[in-house]
């Protein structure tokens, strides 16, 4: 029988209830391994700062990546280990850029991560963050193309497998919006300019990407919130990125072309989707809706938008929670239908035909 293989979606940027902060939705992707074979989710939902768990079946993909997979254009190959590329942005300043450099030594030296020698781009990325009417972030780079060159060193001349991007984000972000994502509401501001800067590299390089961002140190908070806290743990965030990059799957981009290994991972495996009830406009969510996927949306999680997928035509298992959505999963893998698990089960009707 082939593996049990689910995805784990939690929009960037958009303000999700669970994984809108900093690694919150770690919890729900430990306990949806352990009732899957394989995993398949995002930096957003992995990434925790200072704060990371292995999970060996686990698979971290980049979200233009994963849009890709879902749609059956590129396929997933695991690996034992990645040659991680760092990228600065020469934005940074001189001692923010040595914590970033000192965190990434004691990635290779604590947890034993290959990293290639790092490159500093050759103009500042200059990053501008924007929001949304509806609340949700995203961003532009100010100098794309000193970005495209940074990456292409370190893939041509370092031998770079993945890489980790280090972005400078100005100090002078909305003070109203910080105070409330360190207060557990609200939009984490800086989310969807990091998605645009992965999205960037791995659709021009196809190969495993995240970004960490580089920020000056805020004074302690004395009502953090504790999906937020996180993120005041250390000087960096990018421990979580070198160990999630790591082991992150390698893409394959042609199919017809490349020898297929029997550990490969393609759309046509995936089992089930889990992601938040009104967040169902994304491209990977529509492209695997179109297959015998399994779509699970949970009404907790609410988010900043209002996509629910009635509203595409989308059939889904409606569940309250997480802890309900395993459950789904669970009669899923074991070729349960959920309705039998109910203490009312309808009565077998006649097919309908017109005459």
């Amino acid at each position: 029988m082939r593996p049990y293989t689910a995805i784990l979606i939690v929009p960037t940027g958009v303000g999700a209830a669970i994984g809108g902060y900093a690694g919150d939705a770690l919890p729900v992707a430990r306990v949806v391994a352990q009732v899957c074979d394989r995993l398949i989710t995002h930096p957003n939902v992995l990434n925790g700062a200072s704060l990371y768990w292995n999970l060996p079946n686990a698979f971290y993909v980049e979200g233009f990546g994963l849009d890709k997979f879902a749609a059956g254009c590129w396929g997933l190959r695991p690996v034992r280990n990645n040659k991680i590329g760092l990228l600065l942005d020469q934005g940074i300043e001189p001692e923010l850029r040595l914590r970033h450099l000192q965190a990434a030594d004691a990635a290779r030296a604590t947890l034993g991560l290959t990293l290639t020698d790092y490159v500093i781009t050759d103009a500042p990325l200059n990053v501008e963050l924007r929001t949304t009417l509806s609340g949700t972030s995203w961003g532009t780079i100010g100098n794309p193309d000193s970005l495209l060159r940074a990456a292409e060193i370190l893939i041509k001349k370092a031998g770079a497998e993945a890489i980790a991007v280090v972005a400078r984000f100005r100090d002078d972000i909305d003070e109203e919006a910080v105070q409330k994502y360190r207060h557990g509401e609200g939009v984490d501001s800086l989310a969807g300019a990091e998605a645009v800067i992965s999205h960037l590299l791995v659709r021009t390089f196809q190969i495993p990407c995240a970004h960490s961002p580089a920020l000056a140190g805020t004074p302690p908070e004395p009502d953090l919130a504790p999906r937020s806290a996180a993120e005041e743990l250390g000087y960096t965030f990018l421990p979580c990125v070198l160990v999630g990059l790591s082991c992150a799957p390698q893409f394959i981009v042609e199919r017809k072309t490349i020898a297929l290994e029997q550990e490969d991972i393609w759309a046509e495996g995936v089992d089930a989707l889990v992601v938040p009830a009104n967040a169902c406009g994304g491209s990977a969510l529509l492209s695997l809706s179109q297959t015998r996927c399994q779509i699970i949306t949970v009404e907790e999680n609410k988010t900043a938008i209002e996509v629910p997928p009635q509203a595409l035509g989308i059939k889904s298992i409606q569940v309250n929670s997480y802890l309900e959505a395993v459950g789904v999963l669970v009669a899923h893998k074991a070729g349960i239908n959920p309705s039998a698990l109910c203490p009312k089960l309808s009565s077998l009707q006649p097919v309908v035909t017109n005459h």
